[in-house]
């Protein structure tokens, strides 16, 4: 079957490998090795973004000793993810990602508080 896969970009981390082994050799092809400044070797983007996001990550979980449960990892992971596209503003857009996406979702100054309430009143 011919059929365009996704490219599945990684640094020299082995735990990678070992998953995209386990898991994605039938839909991706697979670029080991490649340093964090990704578009200095011709790619398109480099992956410093995704890079600091998973600090962030790494950082509040190990301020938390870790998670209990798969379930209070996913809340965890759900909530930041919220938080990330919808409260906190970006710094070089200079609002969210979601507003940068045209989701409005018209919130306070409190854009944290404000989100709580409006999911509140509508459950």
């Amino acid at each position: 079957e011919d059929r365009n896969l996704v490219t599945f970009v990684t640094d020299k981390l082995d735990q990678y490998k070992n998953a995209f082994e386990n898991h994605f050799t039938h839909m991706a092809d697979f670029d080991f090795g490649v340093p964090i400044a990704q578009s200095e070797y011709g790619l398109e983007h480099n992956n410093n973004p995704i890079e600091r996001h998973n600090g962030d990550i790494k950082q509040r979980y190990k301020v938390m000793r870790n998670f209990k449960s798969y379930e209070t990892a996913a809340a965890f992971l759900n909530l930041r993810r919220t938080i990330y596209n919808h409260v906190r503003p970006h710094q070089s857009l200079g609002h969210t990602p979601g507003e940068e996406a045209g989701i409005d979702l018209d919130l306070a100054k409190n854009r944290l508080l404000d989100l709580i309430e409006t999911c509140a009143t509508q459950q």
